[in-house]
């Protein structure tokens, strides 16, 4: 039998005791996860949400050149300028590089493990331990030069459940990467949006600045020829200097403006003062689908990443459960060892080890416990978090096309109120001109019409705000079954938009 037993190999004595260690795995039963669990749900959407509907609306759903659409390509060329150097987006770019990594480190724990090792130490030989004469109580050297080798074996799915955490946190940051992508385009073009404004708002106050001056002269004529009373003459005085006030506002405005665009796109102030000046294009038409189908709010990232954050945590608490059950590594090494350094060569150092590691939780004091508990706790937020962040889309979606429909309406009125302007100016005009009216009634027929215009401009403004924050809210073109890797370094205006399948009513497929 003894001699059986010398016989045995390496390998074979290994798989014995790993068998043997097994068998360990009933004791398990001492460290259990039974009680703990999550009753978190996710929200789903379906025909209770409820649907959105535009009026007047006969456009199709703008793709990722959305911005085109609304300012040409003067707009899409500040963007893009954004895309290629936002600070903010080189970090959502650096965090995905670091996922990415994370990815392949989580990866590499499911394949075996070699390293080469040498060691040498030179000491004095204990004349009272294991070494014997005449080496005991000498100085030498001892020597080791071996290749040394583990694997885990995955038996409860570890690696697996940590893969999945792995690739789902690396979505995570995919998405969260073009959600920053959206926030900045959206920044700009609003920004772009209101440039036009002050620069609208600034000619128009400008006109009515030159109808004022007109009016004053006439004023000052009236009270020489003794028909108006210096009165008069105040009155215009501060009609004047409020308008200048105004021009001088919105100068202003449209400075800030240019150095805002120009921040957002990651420049300096003089880049801002190189922005040509915004050509606005306004109509009332929607350039959006009459109808809203929910499955559009899947479009958004900042949804899609909360769904992978909660894909990432049920992987966590997979991972939390396998650390109640055996860990076995095989593990062994082969190479040379001696005392001296002289004999590490020479036949008869060779030395060859293999066999099984085994920890086995019997009584941790609760800590797998707690740790699970931890990761079930994470799941909860995470899951009420994707909850709110689908109940706060809902809500931005309804908010943009009730603002649509109010603004559509409102130009309605305001377009005949700008008419009834217009005739009133027309009016006027031709009382003057046949000499049964004087200029004054002309002018400030004029004065109301521009008055006018502000309003329409506002509301087209308003009308045009709601577009954009509309597109943003329904993703602006994202897709998430794309690969956005490259999408981070990438203007917006050169990806291509594939068909959105509703990702908020399905999981999020594993890479």
């Amino acid at each position: 039998m003894k001699n059986q037993f010398l016989k045995t190999s390496p390998v074979q004595h290994a798989v014995r005791i790993l068998v043997t260690g097994l068998a360990l795995t009933m004791l398990t039963a001492c460290v259990s996860f039974d009680g703990i669990q999550s009753n978190a749900k996710i929200n789903t959407l379906n025909a209770d949400s409820g649907g959105f509907s535009l009026r007047n609306a006969n456009g199709m759903w703008p793709d990722a050149h959305w911005a085109v659409g609304i300012g040409g390509k003067d707009l899409q060329t500040l963007i893009d300028q954004a895309l290629a150097n936002n600070p903010s987006l080189q970090v959502a770019a650096a965090r995905l590089k670091a996922a990415q990594a994370a990815t392949t480190a989580v990866n590499a724990n499911s394949l075996p493990s070699v390293n080469a090792s040498f060691d040498s130490t030179y000491q004095r030989f204990t004349e009272k331990g294991l070494i014997p004469p005449p080496l005991a109580g000498t100085y030498n050297s001892n020597n080791q030069l071996a290749l040394n080798a583990s694997y885990e074996f995955d038996f409860w799915g570890k690696h697996s459940a940590e893969m999945r955490a792995a690739l789902s946190q690396e979505k995570v940051a995919e998405a969260e990467g073009q959600s920053v992508r959206l926030l900045l385009s959206n920044a700009i073009a609003r920004s772009w949006l209101q440039l036009a404004r002050q620069y609208a708002q600034l000619d128009l106050s400008t006109q009515q600045l030159a109808i004022r001056e007109k009016l004053d002269t006439l004023t000052h004529q009236r009270v020489k020829a003794g028909l108006e009373t210096d009165t008069a003459i105040q009155q215009d005085r501060i009609q004047t200097v409020n308008l200048k006030t105004d021009i001088a506002q919105w100068k202003e405005a449209i400075a800030l403006t240019r150095n805002q665009i120009a921040a957002l796109q990651g420049f300096g102030p003089k880049h801002g003062k190189e922005i040509a000046k915004p050509e606005l294009r306004l109509t009332q038409e929607n350039t959006l689908p009459a109808s809203l189908p929910l499955e559009l709010i899947g479009r958004r990232p900042d949804i899609v990443a909360a769904r992978w954050r909660v894909e990432a945590s049920e992987g966590e608490i997979d991972v939390a459960k396998t650390q109640f059950y055996p860990n076995i590594n095989l593990v062994g090494f082969a190479g040379l060892s001696s005392l001296g350094i002289s004999n590490l060569l020479q036949s008869g150092s060779s030395i060859v080890g293999v066999g099984p590691a085994i920890r086995l939780p019997i009584f941790e004091g609760g800590r797998l416990r707690a740790q699970l508990k931890g990761r079930v706790a994470a799941y909860d937020i995470a899951v009420a978090t994707y909850n709110q962040s689908l109940n706060d889309a809902l809500r931005e979606v309804a908010d943009q096309v009730q603002t649509l429909n109010a603004s559509t309406e409102q130009a309605k009125q305001q377009q005949a109120a700008e008419q009834a302007a217009r005739k009133n100016l027309a009016l006027a005009q031709q009382r003057q001109k046949i000499g049964t009216s004087s200029m004054l009634p002309v002018l400030a027929a004029e004065n109301i019409l521009i008055n006018e215009q502000k309003r329409s401009l506002e509301i087209a403004i308003r009308h045009a705000d709601s577009q954009i924050n509309l597109i943003k809210a329904l993703g602006g073109g994202y897709d998430s079954k794309a690969n956005l890797t490259d999408a981070l370094t990438t203007p917006i205006s050169h990806n291509s938009t594939k068909q959105m399948k509703n990702t908020v009513l399905t999981k999020p497929e594993a890479a």
